[in-house]
């Protein structure tokens, strides 16, 4: 791994400080590719997390009278050090997470957007003057910081899903307490360093690694967080969602999804194959917003598989830190097993694979990108979130079969559709039960667009103009004996 060393931590950073956790004890973060070490990292737990609680409230009270305009100078900054440590942060990224380094300079490039954003949006938080009930009053509206938030984010996109969160969070006004996944804590540890660089006062950016379970137990449980915004599985965010309950936090969830990729008879089949390959195989198809399902039309099914199959007979499996490699490892041994057992699954119940990427290397954690005929509902192929390089084909003969099979998921993140008629495309598009559709488009995610699910795909808008809302409360201010002399 050749990046610079300065940006590679490995402690807690709490209250603008570097620290050990309190036990001594340590972590290993392996490389997925390869199995090697990359470094170890403090095991943070309660009291570290109580720590952080405490320097995030503490820092709260003078970062929320910055003014809107001095704050965005901050997240400026940090977006100006993220770009200019671009290649650093994505060889990192790509030593803890396995994916290509191409998709990792792209992450880093997509999470410094956010900050450029929200520094914009952090000047434009306005409040409303509201016709009153009598001559005398006046009645305000004005938007405040939700307060302490805490940010728990997943490992498929360490750098990318902290800064969607850490962006709006700091535009607010809010300061934050961030547990990555014990899987790419590099990632976000840099965000730490980076943080002092750009000057952020001590106490607003909080990280901590190491005890998931006692960490999130400090987090919900604490009277002084009043927000948590998590982005991972439905089980896990439901659990969260329960614990933040008992103390009436506000939540943001960004769950897991089952997303349709709907291709009519009438679609460009080619611009349909290639945006499905670059949506399906980016990041070995762990993305929660990845074609989950492939909903071809029956009459162009088999030319749709044959050229499909040929899209990805280029695709490379192997190390992310090889310029030449296009899919990377799975994050984990145990997350290429469970994608074969739903292969071997749809295969046992009459799919039929076709497999035909080449250079592909065959040992777990790597899986070959895989095309299944024939799926049905009745496999977990169609009813799970694969979370690998799997492309279920599934036929569908009318416009109604097709919405039908789409809608028939408990998630509802993304879906896609490609077709060439502009009618056909608003029916669907607005029957479709998600929060996000793609319509001759794969390529839905960024910064300027609200991204989030419905149904149990969760809660809240991670960018746009609608991203502050979830960090922001709304106090209504009524003034009576306006008119008195």
């Amino acid at each position: 791994m050749n990046q610079e060393n300065s940006l590679l931590k490995n402690q807690a950073f709490i209250d603008g400080n570097w620290c050990d956790a309190k036990t001594g004890n340590s972590f290993v973060v392996e490389n997925p590719a390869t199995g090697e070490a990359i470094a170890r990292c403090a095991l943070a737990g309660e009291t570290e997390a109580e720590r952080a609680i405490q320097a995030a409230d503490k820092a709260l009270n003078g970062w929320q009278q910055l003014t809107a305009k001095e704050r965005s100078v901050y997240l400026y900054r940090l977006h100006e050090l993220l770009l200019e440590h671009q290649e650093d942060l994505a060889q990192i990224l790509t030593a803890e997470q396995g994916k290509p380094l191409p998709e990792a300079r792209a992450e880093i490039q997509y999470g410094a957007s956010y900050f450029k954003w929200f520094a914009e949006e952090s000047t434009r938080i306005y409040g409303d003057v509201i016709p009153a009930s009598s001559p005398d009053k006046r009645v305000i509206c004005i938007k405040q910081a939700v307060g302490v938030v805490a940010c728990i984010t997943p490992w498929n996109f360490p750098n990318a899903m902290l800064a969607r969160k850490i962006a709006p969070a700091l535009a607010a006004g809010c300061t934050v307490i961030c547990k990555p996944a014990n899987e790419t804590p590099f990632s976000a540890l840099a965000f730490g360093e980076l943080a002092n660089r750009a000057g952020i006062p001590a106490g607003v950016i909080n990280i901590v690694c190491g005890d998931t379970e006692a960490i999130g137990e400090a987090l919900t449980s604490s009277q002084l967080v009043r927000k948590l915004t998590f982005t991972g599985s439905t089980s896990v965010g439901k659990t969260l969602a329960a614990a933040c309950a008992k103390t009436m936090k506000r939540t943001s969830m960004e769950l897991g999804g089952n997303a349709p990729f709907i291709v009519f008879d009438d679609a460009d089949i080619d611009s349909a194959v290639q945006a499905l390959v670059q949506n399906k195989f980016r990041n070995a198809g762990q993305t929660c917003i990845c074609a989950n399902r492939i909903l071809v039309q029956n009459s162009i099914i088999d030319l749709f598989a044959d050229k499909l199959s040929q899209a990805i007979q280029t695709l490379n499996v192997g190390n992310g830190l090889s310029e030449t490699v296009s899919i990377g490892p799975l994050i984990h041994r145990e997350a290429a097993q469970n994608v074969q057992a739903i292969v071997d699954d749809a295969i046992n119940l009459g799919a039929t694979p076709l497999i035909q990427a080449t250079k592909s290397l065959v040992a777990p954690p790597f899986i070959k990108p895989i095309i299944l005929k024939h799926v049905s509902n009745q496999m977990r192929a169609f009813k799970e979130e694969i979370f690998g390089p799997v492309a279920p084909l599934i036929r569908f003969d009318t416009e109604e079969e097709a919405i039908r099979m789409a809608n028939d998921t408990r998630a509802g993140l993304a879906a896609y559709l490609f077709t060439k008629d502009y009618s056909r495309s608003w029916r669907v598009a607005e029957a479709l039960e998600y929060g996000m559709v793609g319509v001759n488009d794969s390529a839905i995610s960024n910064e300027m667009a609200p991204f989030g699910g419905i149904k149990e795909s969760g809660q809240g808008r991670e960018g746009s103009k609608y991203g502050l809302d979830d960090y922001l409360e709304i106090k209504y201010m009524s003034f009576g004996d306006t008119t008195a002399g």
